[in-house]
């Protein structure tokens, strides 16, 4: 039997259980979660889910840009720290210190912060060359930030983070919790969620709903201390608040490429994911002192801040079977109904104080 299932039956005889309370469970508990495991679940054949790395380099070559802005912003400083929290294989990482050269790429130190076991063996592999010649690092997710001077960037980290969804009823407020007899929606007080819910849409209407994330404020405040000035950059799946209320955002479970609403299945066997708040991270990031902030579709990130039409030159000198995978990269990351419409880059920028 599913070890979390026994863990979880015990929990449900004395209630129900909140389902942002199963995905912290399925997910990071410390010997069984599906973030702990041994294999990681990323790639096709045999795997829960692919990402945008899977696809070819664009993504990281694209962020090296970015990073090289804002290191010309900065000045030029003599170290750039860019620090990867939910790193996972580090093939971003990899990517982007594959895409640097002269100044910048001596400045440049990328640190490498995931604590899955998976992850870390595939990032000792992936950053092997860098991390020899001291320009890439690992850090562990207990250990403190030193404050430092450059960028965090993250891919398809802040969906990661349990979350609860509510949902509107016409005259009461509703949360998901799983029962013995199945997932349910029961009345409760959403407290500081159901002020953020109405406060960002211009009339609630039943089957409204959205999803609430405790531990975002925790996260962005330890991720923006650590940031002495420069660059805040993520990519994820989410919207603005009030389209995300429009939908009705829940929890989705990954699970051999496919996907679907069952979160409560398959415990520390599938990923669990919940779009993210984009309206609500900027507004935590801009009580952290950042300024500068947006969010924007991850196909026009690409297409804005991308020389297209440079790389599209240089391509025609590569073999063919390279200039094709170069190609589908480009086309999955930029055109409508592919994964760069799926994705949103939220930047923000920090000043350094005087």
């Amino acid at each position: 039997m599913n070890p979390l299932n026994e863990l979880l039956q015990a929990r449900l005889a004395a209630g129900p259980v909140p389902a942002a309370e199963i995905m912290a469970l399925g997910l990071y508990h410390p010997e069984h979660g599906y973030y702990r495991r041994n294999e990681g679940p990323w790639g096709f054949a045999g795997k829960d889910y692919y990402t945008a790395l899977d696809l070819g380099p664009l993504l990281g070559q694209t962020l090296a840009l970015r990073l090289e802005a804002a290191w010309e912003r900065l000045g030029r400083p003599a170290t750039f720290t860019a620090l990867e929290p939910g790193a996972g294989r580090g093939w971003l990482g990899r990517d982007v210190l594959n895409a640097v050269s002269g100044p910048f790429a001596d400045a440049l130190v990328y640190v490498h912060r995931d604590d899955n076991p998976a992850a870390r063996r595939a990032a000792e592999e992936a950053l092997a060359p860098f991390l020899t010649a001291n320009r890439a690092r690992f850090s562990a997710e207990n250990e403190p930030i030193e404050p430092f001077v450059g960028a965090v960037f993250s891919n398809e980290l802040f969906d990661a983070l349990p979350a609860q969804p509510w949902r509107w009823e016409g005259e009461r407020w509703t949360r998901e919790v799983l029962t013995v007899a199945g997932p349910q929606w029961q009345a409760a007080d959403p407290g500081e969620a159901g002020a953020w819910f109405a406060a960002h849409t211009d009339g609630l209407e039943p089957r409204d709903g959205s999803i609430w994330c405790e531990a975002l404020p925790g996260l962005v405040q330890e991720l923006a201390a650590s940031l002495e000035a420069g660059l805040f950059l993520t990519v994820d799946y989410g919207e603005s608040a009030d389209r995300l209320l429009a939908k009705g955002a829940d929890l989705r479970r990954f699970k051999a490429h496919g996907v679907d609403g069952r979160w409560h299945e398959d415990l520390g066997e599938a990923d669990l994911t919940a779009d993210v708040d984009f309206t609500r991270l900027a507004s935590l990031l801009e009580g952290e002192g950042l300024t500068e902030l947006g969010h924007i579709e991850l196909s026009k990130w690409i297409r804005t801040h991308a020389p297209l039409d440079r790389w599209g030159g240089e391509w025609m000198a590569l073999p063919e079977a390279e200039r094709r995978t170069r190609t589908d990269n480009l086309m999955q990351l930029t055109l409508p109904g592919m994964m760069g419409s799926r994705f949103r880059v939220l930047e923000g920028w920090k000043e350094k104080k005087d």
